[in-house]
């Protein structure tokens, strides 16, 4: 990886940190906890919660885990490129979105032992989440859907 392409995305994760940390700052200096907010009546509102656990609060309180697994996937990540396993432009924006996402988390995690989450659907039956949530959940998304169905394919093409 170049360090031009290093430092574009350290600097996409930064932006996530700051997207996702300025949303729950607002959020928790304007909506009272436990109150919503219409954003497109019908379909989203902004609801204040917190969440001690993971996704639908799973695993509430294991503050440390979800933490010591913060820092793992970024152990795993450097691993990867160092070793050019993870290489592929796309990838690399893929596993910053997550990065960035999981970083946005660890941070309430650390300080307060719990996530500040305000995104809630009103079109379907789901959790209430955040924007770091959004980034990880497109980012693996993004990057399950390239690895089964798009990655080598150009390779057997060119052979073919």
């Amino acid at each position: 990886m170049t360090k031009k392409r290093g430092l574009l995305l350290a600097l996409f994760m930064a932006a996530i940190v700051a997207a996702d940390q300025l949303t729950k700052a607002l959020v928790r200096a304007n909506i009272p906890y436990g109150e919503a907010v219409p954003l497109l009546p019908g379909v989203v509102q902004l609801t204040y919660v917190r969440n001690k656990g993971a996704a639908f609060s799973m695993l509430g309180g294991a503050r440390w885990l979800f933490l010591a697994l913060v820092v793992l996937f970024f152990t795993v990540v450097a691993v990867l490129i160092r070793r050019k396993l993870l290489a592929k432009p796309f990838e690399l924006w893929c596993v910053a979105a997550i990065g960035g996402g999981a970083i946005g988390n660890a941070v309430d995690r650390a300080l307060t032992g719990e996530v500040t989450d305000m995104i809630e659907p009103l079109f379907v039956n789901f959790a209430v989440f955040n924007v770091a949530d959004c980034f990880i959940t497109c980012g693996a998304i993004a990057l399950a859907v390239y690895i089964l169905f798009f990655d080598g394919k150009e390779k057997i093409r060119d052979k073919g």
